[in-house]
């Protein structure tokens, strides 16, 4: 398959993360490798990316990370206020996403991934 065709938005620090990657390697896929925690996605980028998943920005936030409760805990946003502290604190980003063309998975369990196969 064409590398280019998925794409992991990956830490590799995240053992579910590692788990995802290998499972994608396992079925003959190179995706491409986006280390979010490096290269934060944009605002633009987030928005399309929960579009992918159907659901909401806030879907995706981290609520166990200190960053969460120091900065966003017991607060409500919109969801373009999300897609803002999403995109400004990476960390809250839920690990792994996996997208491929006009759909996407959150890689926990890993085995969301075979859904893109």
């Amino acid at each position: 398959m064409a590398k280019t065709q998925f794409t992991i938005y990956h830490n590799p620090r995240c053992s579910k993360s590692r788990n995802t990657l290998a499972l994608l390697q396992q079925h003959g896929i190179e995706p491409e490798v986006i280390e979010y925690l490096k290269n934060a996605p944009s605002k633009s980028e987030l928005e399309s990316i929960v579009s992918k998943l159907g659901i909401q920005p806030e879907q995706i936030v981290r609520k166990g990370e200190d960053t969460f409760k120091r900065k966003y805990a017991g607060k409500t946003l919109s969801d373009d206020q999300w897609l803002d502290a999403l995109s400004g604190d990476p960390i809250l980003i839920e690990r792994p996403i996996v997208v491929k063309g006009d759909r996407a998975v959150v890689g926990r369990p890993p085995e969301n991934v075979l859904d893109l196969l």
